[in-house]
């Protein structure tokens, strides 16, 4: 349960010098009713020292070292559901995330794994400090294996397939990729990878409040991209996708870069409306969507994977309750699985209930890491619902 305040407080409480430096929009932190929308709408709330509520008065109140000695914002899940529902419009999510850029600025009391997160994308270029020239592991059982991923940066492509770190190392999301390249063989789709030189999108940095680390990722991502020139950079990894769409602006001149950065869903949507995608094979299920939080509220994508799943022959499409906008988080975002994966395995399992409560035979979601999280909340409340990626779905409907 969240702690309570202190009692006492009074203006020798306030360091407005500290709250500047970790909020961004003071005079519109200023403006908090304390209606406790944000702790509401918060997932990980029950799990938090101070509920969301609690913190922006102490931050108004400047009780420094009672915010920064708090789980709370380690916590957040960068779902931005507080944020797109607070009745003021406070950035509440981002002051969260300004509150770690302010804590790792200082060197202070990071979760060690976030730490460990930093130095292995700092020395291998992915989040699990693997060798990231096997960043393209995920396809070595695909049969037959496609011809275009023997060529690596090959130049003229249509799609350059920007994989991300969790579909390249983690076993169960390779699925994701090699559906998405079969989805592209099929379509008649050049494509191609940057293998090795892909490296992290650094949307985790980022998040963890390690804001300048994603620089050098940014300007290498895109140097190599630029060699390639294809017409799209499609990410199955939504998180991916954000960080292209609207973090390498803030380091980067992403003008005339001769590409568009698509998520999957959009650029299927696209190849199912010019038929370059159809589908032979019915899929006699009723099927409900859950909304990642970095597509979805962060991205507005709303629209593209709802009209891929209706236009699957044999499907039922039935909505959660908490959908869209208002869609509930899956847990797997702002790097709390690291700092706390108890608090992500809690929330998955609200979720998958809430997925199951509509009678759907499956959920599908458009993010790897949702579609971890989901299925291992499946498992360990032995909820017998199918767990897919919508690339998974599109293929079994391609047929053979």
């Amino acid at each position: 349960m969240s702690a309570k305040l202190p009692d006492i407080l009074t203006a020798n409480d306030i360091d407005r010098t500290f709250v500047k430096e970790v909020e961004p929009d003071w005079e519109s932190l200023a403006t908090c009713i304390q209606c406790g929308t944000c702790s509401a709408s918060c997932p990980a709330n029950e799990a938090m020292d101070f509920s969301p509520r609690q913190v922006w008065e102490m931050l108004r109140l400047g009780l420094k070292d009672e915010v920064i000695n708090s789980r709370t914002f380690w916590l957040c899940t960068q779902c931005y559901a507080c944020q797109v529902r607070c009745p003021r419009g406070i950035d509440i999510a981002e002051t969260m995330r300004h509150l770690r850029e302010w804590v790792v600025s200082r060197d202070g009391s990071v979760p060690p794994a976030l730490r460990q997160m930093q130095a292995a994308v700092g020395s291998t270029h992915n989040i699990l400090d693997e060798d990231n020239n096997n960043r393209m592991i995920w396809s070595d059982n695909l049969d037959p294996f496609p011809e275009r991923l023997r060529h690596i940066g090959a130049p003229d492509a249509e799609v350059l397939f920007f994989t991300g770190c969790v579909s390249a190392f983690y076993p169960q999301a390779y699925s994701i990729p090699q559906a998405f390249v079969q989805i592209l063989e099929k379509a008649g789709i050049t494509y191609t990878t940057m293998g090795g030189e892909e490296w992290c999108c650094g949307y985790p940095l980022y998040g963890a409040g390690m804001r300048e680390d994603v620089a050098e990722l940014a300007r290498h991502n895109i140097e190599h991209v630029r060699a390639i020139t294809p017409n799209f950079v499609v990410a199955t990894c939504p998180s991916c996708y954000h960080t292209w769409h609207h973090i390498y602006p803030e380091f980067v001149d992403m003008d005339n870069l001769g590409f568009d950065v698509l998520h999957a869903t959009q650029f299927l949507a696209q190849l199912i409306e010019q038929g370059r995608i159809t589908f032979k094979d019915e899929i006699p299920w009723t099927i409900t969507y859950h909304d990642p939080c970095d597509l979805g509220r962060k991205g507005q994508v709303f629209d593209a994977p709802r009209t891929i799943i209706s236009s699957i022959p044999g499907v039922t499409f039935c909505e959660m309750s908490k959908c869209g906008e208002d869609a509930m988080c899956c847990g797997g975002g702002g790097d709390v699985a690291m700092s706390d994966a108890d608090v992500t395995e809690s929330i998955a399992e609200q979720r998958i209930a809430q997925a199951h409560s509509t009678g759907a035979q499956a959920v599908v979601s458009a993010c790897q890491q949702c579609k971890r999280t989901l299925q291992q909340a499946a498992r360990k409340t032995r909820t017998r619902m199918r767990v897919l990626d919508i690339t998974e779905l599109v293929l079994q409907a391609m047929g053979d």
